[in-house]
């Protein structure tokens, strides 16, 4: 005996839609929230240091999706200003963006690469360039360890410093970029700890890791990774 379709189900039917598989799927299936967008990665290192540094991290987003076009470290002279490395920034932001066709990077900092990359955000348009801004131990306010070398870089790290005083002045986190920073009541050498944390980022508060743990520490990285791509 056939079964009639009734009006209320055939109404069904006619709002619901089929596909060719006979399955009923719903009429706004296909305006699903897209993801979000992979920027380019700079990563900036810290003082007496150098590129390699991220190789640990950089393993770390290649295997979760970003391509080798998308990360970029590269290594500069760290006894040198922090306003000249944020110009080597500059020039490294706009090639990366040129290549990529990207319209933003993120820029993932450790230590001193904090200061230079927001001098570049600051003074230097790339508040307009960067999406997502990363601290990792940085010297934001200053450290004392700073005390026990000479160059122009460590001189400028020092608490209340003339370059830190200027950086720091007006807004610590200028513009649209999304900053964030993460720090260690166990870093030795940022001194006093609260250094790190800025008026108007995002401030984690980490386990117990040294200065360099943060460059490698597994938990750490997948809250920056999450932070970045967002």
């Amino acid at each position: 005996m056939r079964r009639s379709i009734t009006p209320v189900l055939l109404t069904f039917f006619l709002l619901a839609g089929c596909d060719g598989a006979g399955l009923l799927t719903p009429s706004g299936a296909h305006n699903a929230v897209s993801a979000p967008e992979r920027h380019p990665i700079l990563f900036v290192h810290g003082w007496n240091s150098d590129g390699s540094v991220w190789k640990t991290m950089i393993a770390n987003f290649k295997a979760d999706g970003w391509t080798d076009a998308q990360l970029a470290n590269w290594s500069y002279k760290t006894s040198q200003s922090n306003a000249a490395t944020a110009d080597e920034i500059r020039f490294k932001v706009d090639s990366i963006i040129a290549a990529t066709g990207a319209t933003k990077v993120d820029v993932i900092t450790h230590s001193m690469g904090g200061l230079s990359s927001r001098y570049y955000s600051k003074n230097l348009g790339g508040d307009a360039r960067i999406d997502a801004w990363v601290s990792l131990g940085g010297p934001n306010h200053g450290t004392t360890s700073a005390y026990g070398c000479v160059q122009t870089s460590c001189i400028e790290m020092r608490p209340g410093s003339k370059f830190l005083t200027s950086l720091n002045s007006t807004d610590e986190t200028p513009g649209t970029p999304r900053y964030a920073t993460w720090w260690s009541t166990c870093d030795l050498v940022i001194d006093p700890d609260d250094s790190v944390p800025l008026s108007g980022a995002t401030n984690t508060l980490t386990a117990c890791l040294g200065h360099s743990e943060f460059l490698t520490d597994a938990t750490t990285y997948a809250q920056v990774r999450d932070w970045v791509h967002r």
